[in-house]
């Protein structure tokens, strides 16, 4: 067994112990928060090495999950049940040796505990862990390249660098200087307990009982578009494939060549399908098939699924996340042939390793007195105000004022996915024109008016989802929408059968509660303008709900999903200290989703004159402190034309209908004919939205009579007495004709009247008289007919 010995640290650090036969033993008392890894040390190579069996274990997507977590069916472990696993299974490694290896973003996007602290907590709990070597991924060039290594990299010192000293060598060989072409990551090996350690920054090495094995370190090629440019403005990411096989054939070379080679790259599959992972569909794919064999196995991350392939004869490998699993790999290597065999791996679960090893319970009591003081510090620091709120952004309730309605609209929904929105909204982050929040991901409301601290934005937010960024149509979008009236992957319709999403400023639907499933929603506006449904639009969605969470498959669709970098609760943080520092944030409590309900046979146009009704619904957030509207304004085109009575009383069922109207509008007065917006605004709440609706012109009612009644050749001269109406008009007005004997009479109706006076007739017999009503702007024409006798005397 090979021995790791753990050199001197300075004051203040957590110092891993001495491993001797498997076992581990306290090498130092923990006076501080830092630790470091377990070094190795070469033990002299008999004449003929017995074949030596190496144990690598890899982690990836930690992102300082320093708290266990079994919420909605996580398996976290936390920091310290983490380390203790690891050193758990050192320990029972007998046979050899053991790699502690990461694919990167071991910290950034990490819950409030380790981000309010700038992951110091995680990098102290994973220097305990006695981690070796990790790829860097995007989220370590969160703060930027320098951050990362001056700070994260660079040596702990209590007075110039108390936040930083991870004890374990970062390697990417695609990120390079732009200065001279060096790799851009610095060798941290001086100071990590293994004298056999070496690393330029693109690879690392370590020899353990006569055993060389190589480490080469990836990052997604995606890193400009995942972080700040200006952060990385002097560094360039090349081809993984290209590098990877260059430092492979580096590592190989010459007599003392490392005997195992393994890509840590902070690259992942699509999905968890061997398919996926060998496709040269995706990214990942393309790497798996384009890595020379000299690369033994391939421990990835980034894409936060766990994974277990072999694919041609090499492992292919990841943990998922947040320090849920650990990769088991299993190699042996003949030191005098330097043959080397893949013995099998596993994917481990970390809180069902049992800790019984007295040097692994040692470690794990020791990272988790340093979580708790984490905790205790982040309690502290949580303190620290954001900014103002002018009142409470609640979630959804039921009428009993408490219990939570995930069905319901609320503002602090829309406050969040407005949030997401704005951190997204720069070029660089996709140039992001609406946003959506799953209601499930709100765990505590803001209360208000008050100030806002740290603490309080992490709770209603605790998941410490990524925002991803993608491309959607306006078909894509409204199938999401859809998909809030729920059915599971099964089909089946859940327990909370209806969940309302959270919307950004300047979006608005409509939707029918009454219509088919998959065709209720009724209209889409981005702006006050129609979203078309074959028109892409950039959408953001944390992490979770991209991925399809909550049912909410319809993601699934959109193209050119990328994950920012941007933290959810980070961008809360931005968006207090942008909005609300000294001003108070104004709470938004306009609707942004609404009800509209037509009556069977409702006709596809109405008439000037006719009555419009229609039933509306979801006007109304549903807690008291919300603002609500008591009545609506209706206005058709310009036209105000009524108020409508708003009920908004709160009821017991998961859904979004409180705040009910049923309105009439008498289609008359000064309302004009035409394509017509039915608009409703709300005084109080600043809802208002606009319905279009089709307006044609009044039928109209024509009567005629003859006057006298009767009528005498060469003698009487008959007036026809005509009476124009129509439903809703006061008073027609326009021209009448009057056709008759090869005649013709015009008159102007005046208050709906006219009277036109007939020549003598000439001849006796019966006379048709046509009445014909011309018709106006609001009102069409109709004639009548009525019959003139003509008598000799």
């Amino acid at each position: 067994m090979v021995t790791r010995l753990a050199r001197t640290q300075p004051e203040g650090h957590l110092v891993s112990a001495t491993r001797s036969g498997g076992k581990l033993a306290l090498a130092a008392t923990l006076t501080g928060l830092l630790a470091a890894p377990l070094a190795v040390v070469t033990t002299a190579v008999p004449a003929h090495a017995a074949p030596v069996q190496v144990q690598i274990l890899g982690t990836n997507d930690f992102h300082g999950r320093l708290l266990p977590n079994t919420s909605n069916g996580a398996q976290e472990a936390g920091a310290a049940q983490f380390a203790g696993a690891v050193k758990q299974l050192e320990a029972t490694h007998a046979s050899g040796p053991t790699i502690f290896a990461a694919g990167g973003d071991l910290i950034g996007a990490s819950t409030f505990e380790s981000f309010i602290q700038r992951d110091k907590p995680t990098i102290d709990a994973l220097n305990a862990a006695g981690l070796d070597v990790s790829a860097a991924g995007n989220h370590e060039f969160d703060a930027g390249y320098s951050d990362l290594v001056s700070r994260v990299m660079g040596a702990y010192d209590a007075t110039t660098n108390p936040e930083g000293g991870a004890n374990w060598q970062y390697i990417a060989a695609n990120v390079r200087k732009k200065s001279d072409n060096s790799y851009a990551l610095p060798d941290v090996t001086a100071r990590t307990p293994d004298t056999n350690d070496v690393s330029n920054g693109g690879t690392w090495t370590t020899t353990v009982a006569g055993v060389k094995i190589g480490f080469i370190g990836g990052v997604t090629e995606d890193l400009p578009s995942l972080v700040s440019p200006s952060g990385i403005a002097d560094l360039k990411i090349s081809s993984i494939i290209a590098e990877t096989n260059a430092a492979a054939d580096a590592l190989k070379a010459g007599p003392d060549g490392a005997d195992l080679v393994v890509l840590l790259v902070h690259e992942g599959a699509p999905d968890t399908s061997l398919a996926s992972a060998s496709s040269n569909n995706n990214a990942f794919g393309r790497i798996v098939n384009g890595v020379d064999s000299d690369v033994n196995a391939i421990i990835s991350g980034h894409t936060h699924l766990a994974y277990n392939h072999v694919i041609g004869g090499r492992p292919v490998v990841s943990a998922g996340q947040y320090g849920t699993n650990l990769n088991k790999l299993l190699f042996t290597v003949d030191p005098d042939t330097n043959q080397v065999t893949f013995d099998g791996g596993e994917i481990v679960r970390a809180n069902t390793v049992t800790v019984t090893d007295s040097a692994a319970v040692a470690t794990k009591n020791a990272v988790q007195q340093s979580v708790n003081s984490a905790v205790a510090q982040a309690d502290v620091l949580g303190a620290k105000v954001l900014g103002k709120v002018g009142g409470a952004f609640n979630r959804a309730k039921l009428a009993d004022g408490t219990t939570e309605n995930r069905g319901g609209e609320s503002t602090l929904g829309n406050l969040v996915a407005e949030v997401h929105r704005w951190a997204t909204s720069t070029p660089e982050a996709g140039a992001a024109q609406i946003a959506f929040m799953n209601p499930g991901g709100l765990r505590q409301d803001i209360n208000g008016p008050a100030d806002v601290t740290y603490k309080q934005a992490a709770v209603v937010q605790p998941f410490a989802n990524t925002l991803v960024n993608m491309k959607m149509t306006g078909a894509q979008i409204k199938t999401v929408l859809e998909q809030q009236w729920q059915r599971d992957a099964a089909g089946n319709v859940p327990t909370r059968a209806f969940l309302r999403l959270g919307v950004s400023e300047g979006f608005f639907a409509t939707y029918d509660p009454t219509r088919a499933e998959g065709n209720r929603v009724t209209g889409m506006y981005l702006n006050g303008k129609a979203i078309e449904p074959a028109t892409q639009y950039s959408v953001t969605a944390n992490s979770f709900l991209a991925a399809g969470g909550d049912n909410f498959r319809g993601f699934s669709a959109a193209t050119g999903a990328r994950d920012t970098g941007k933290a959810d609760l980070q961008a809360m943080v931005d968006y207090m200290a942008a909005k609300a520092a000294t001003t108070p944030l104004p709470v938004k409590a306009d609707q942004r989703q609404v009800g509209v309900s037509w009556p069977a046979g409702a006709p596809r146009f109405y008439r000037l004159g006719q009555e419009l009704k229609l039933s509306l619904s979801s006007l109304a957030m549903s807690t008291a402190v919300d603002a609500k509207d008591a009545t609506l304004a209706v206005k058709v085109g310009e036209v105000g034309v009524t108020s409508a009575k708003v009920d908004n009383t709160v009821g017991t069922a998961q859904d979004d209908e409180q705040g009910k109207s049923a309105v009439t509008v008498e289609l008359k007065g000064k309302v004009k004919k035409g394509k017509q917006m039915l608009t409703f605004t709300g005084p109080t709440t600043g809802t208002t939205f606009s319905i279009p609706v089709d307006i044609r012109k009044a039928k109209a009612e024509v009567k005629a009579r003859v006057k006298p009644a009767r009528i005498v050749k060469n003698k009487t001269r008959a007036r026809i007495k005509i009476k124009a109406s129509a439903l809703g008009i006061k008073a027609v007005t326009g021209k009448v004709v009057v056709k008759v004997g090869g005649k013709k009479y015009t008159a102007k109706l005046k208050k709906g009247k006219a009277i036109v006076r007939l020549d003598r007739f000439s001849k006796t017999g019966t006379k048709r008289v046509v009445v014909k009503y011309a018709g106006s702007q609001k009102v069409r024409t109709k004639q009548a007919v009525v019959k003139i006798k003509i008598r000799k005397k």
